[in-house]
């Protein structure tokens, strides 16, 4: 048994990391979102007024609202709501997925210093990127708004992460 733990020690200390750094993040994250609760936090208020601002280059009259009594803030075209980004739409979730896989897989070093935030921002421009393509899947093709919002946008958003990992794996963690 001992030879067997030995054997499997990089991986567990991996996953036992990751584990650690996911959940004190999500609980921190938690607590951030409660603090605000019952109106939006400041993190998805302000990806709804990015993803508006440039939503606002294709569509007139778009505009943001929060709700008056949940914990959302809404895309409205001409007045009319469109979608609702709730706090799990914000990305930040996913950019914890990331970090925690980062920082469990090795030590801090000069890549990964520079790594982290170009990581963060591909996610974030991905995540901008899927809010606006649900905004024009529920105007234009609201019967797949399901499918798309579930299955099909979140496939979206974890390949990019999957392929940030394969690249800090592959590429940038060489002759460290």
């Amino acid at each position: 048994m001992r030879t067997i733990i030995q054997e499997f020690r990089p991986a567990i200390f991996f996953i036992l990391k990751f584990i650690a750094f996911y959940i004190s993040a999500n609980l921190l994250y938690g607590l951030f979102v409660t603090y605000w609760y019952p109106h939006p936090d400041p993190i998805t208020e302000s990806v709804t007024r990015q993803s508006s601002l440039i939503l606002n280059l294709f569509y007139d009259q778009i505009s943001i609202q929060n709700h008056p009594v949940r914990p959302t803030t809404g895309i409205l075209l001409n007045g009319q709501p469109v979608v609702s980004v709730f706090e799990g739409c914000n990305g930040l979730n996913v950019v914890i997925v990331f970090l925690a896989f980062i920082l469990a897989f090795g030590p801090l070093n000069k890549k990964l210093i520079w790594f982290i935030p170009l990581g963060i921002a591909i996610i974030h421009v991905a995540n901008l990127t899927r809010i606006i393509l649900l905004f024009a899947v529920s105007i234009h093709l609201p019967d797949y708004l399901y499918f798309t919002h579930k299955y099909l946008f979140t496939a979206f958003i974890f390949l990019f992460v999957f392929l940030l990992w394969v690249w800090w794996i592959f590429k940038l963690t060489r002759n460290s």
